[in-house]
């Protein structure tokens, strides 16, 4: 390139660009990329925990046979059993462990859920060779015959409430990463807006001078673009960080469910481009700001 041509359009970016260094508009940015990551994160990882418990659960059933005298329990208990592993519709059938289920109840009736005068039900964890929807009836059918003290409780149906509060924060998560991606543009177009009124004799003697709109646009883009991306540098690494502090102390609560809700290497990918895709905004917003105000206003 000529060296004149260099010098001169190096000129003209200084004199469009005289707030050199960081301004405003980089931590307006860093701020939204901060808050969006963090959006994302919750909405991808509650999404990927919502699909694993779902695939856990699909299936699955819960026998508990309930009655007053513990003879007649515990004999409907072995009938139902027998008869669940005689069913083509059930692939396994596995009695709980009275001492195990004792265990998990003990948070909540302290040392009297190992009792032996406490009623506690006898369990059978079921697991569906069919996830039909006529298979679950017909074990139940079975089961009345021969274990008339005996309930099918379909381990999706009683987690249905949290399935559905999952999908309500994915959908809160999507939510909020809509609402801040268009409070970015939002910020560019009236920094953009506001460089076009700080710049406006400038830009009338370039146009005197010969420069046209696109040209003119396309400084200012590169301005915009370039405050967007040290600012999503900034905020998405600081993100990044949190994340990583976040999952560190959930993995040390040792929680299935809260280890359930990773990302994953797709949503690591997602919020990777998530940075990319908000200066890709930015400039395009800023571009598309500055070319309609120059077409009709000079």
């Amino acid at each position: 390139m000529n060296p004149v041509t260099t010098a001169r359009a190096e000129r003209t970016r200084r004199v469009l660009d005289e707030a050199r260094g960081v301004r405003a508009m980089v931590w307006i940015i860093a701020i939204m990329l901060f808050l969006t990551v963090l959006g994302a994160a919750l909405g991808l990882a509650t999404r990927n925990a919502a699909h694993t418990l779902e695939g856990q659960l699909v299936g699955r059933a819960t026998v508990q046979v309930v009655a007053s005298d513990p003879a007649r329990q515990k004999a409907e208990a072995a009938r139902a059993l027998s008869t669940l592993r005689a069913l083509p519709e059930v692939r396994r059938a596995v009695p709980v462990d009275p001492e195990e289920l004792a265990a998990l109840l003990r948070p909540w009736l302290g040392d009297d859920s190992a009792d032996p005068d406490l009623p506690v039900p006898a369990m059978i964890d079921l697991e569906l060779a069919s996830e039909t929807a006529a298979a679950l009836p017909r074990v139940r059918t079975a089961l009345t015959r021969v274990a008339p003290a005996a309930r099918v409780d379909a381990q999706e149906a009683w987690m249905a409430p949290v399935a559905d509060f999952l999908d309500l924060v994915v959908l809160i998560a999507l939510v909020l990463v809509i609402l801040l991606a268009t409070a970015t543009a939002a910020v560019v177009v009236l920094a953009a807006r506001a460089g076009l009124d700080a710049h406006r004799h400038t830009i009338e003697v370039m146009h005197m001078l010969g420069s046209t709109d696109v040209q003119v646009a396309r400084l200012f883009q590169r301005r915009i673009a370039r405050d967007a991306g040290v600012g999503a540098a900034i905020g998405s690494l600081a993100a990044i960080a949190m994340l990583l502090l976040v999952s560190a102390q959930a993995a040390e609560l040792g929680s299935q469910l809260l280890g359930q809700a990773s990302l994953g290497a797709s949503g690591w990918a997602a919020l990777a481009l998530l940075p990319i895709a908000f200066v890709l905004l930015a400039a395009l917003a800023a571009r598309f700001t500055i070319t309609r105000a120059l077409e009709s206003v000079l």
